[in-house]
């Protein structure tokens, strides 16, 4: 699914990603060495490369609020880029999320939302986070489901205290 978006994304465009920047950046077309150095040079959090229109943040909707602000520039300019923000779960049940699309929507932004689901929000399964509410989703927002290789919920154990 991920490949299939990214098919959709053209050079001139701007992605901004989460902390699961590194797939992003390679899918983006930027240079695995360019990458690797970064990686290398402790910067593997937040990978940024704007001359490829590329930003990333590890904090939790972090770059919504920046994705929507690039969206209103382009716009402005009547340029014909978008603007891809990826988000995880989580960040969709934030309020930033439905502040940022609901601006989005009304003043017709080339802004388009992706969420990344892997049922997990840091250590805690996003469901039991959530109380097992979810929020409907948007039809205009891309939704996928992964199963992350190496998670982090379920890799330790809980103590009681």
């Amino acid at each position: 699914m991920l490949i299939e978006i990214f098919k959709r994304i053209d050079k001139r465009d701007w992605v901004f990603s989460t902390w699961r920047s590194h797939y992003h950046t390679l899918l983006k077309d930027i240079t695995p060495n360019w990458l690797e150095r970064q990686i290398l040079d402790g910067k593997s959090i937040t990978i940024c490369k704007t001359d490829e229109k590329f930003y990333s943040s590890a904090i939790v909707g972090g770059t919504l609020s920046i994705a929507l602000g690039v969206a209103m520039g382009i716009k402005r300019d009547n340029s014909d880029e978008k603007v891809w923000v990826f988000i995880g779960d989580m960040s969709f049940e934030s309020g930033i999320f439905y502040e940022v699309y609901k601006y989005a929507k009304n003043y017709d932004l080339p802004l388009h939302f992706v969420v990344e689901d892997n049922g997990v929000s840091t250590y805690t399964p996003t469901e039991a986070t959530w109380n097992g509410i979810k929020r409907e989703v948007p039809d205009d927002v891309i939704w996928y489901d992964y199963k992350s290789k190496y998670p982090h919920y379920g890799t330790g154990k809980w103590v009681a205290f």
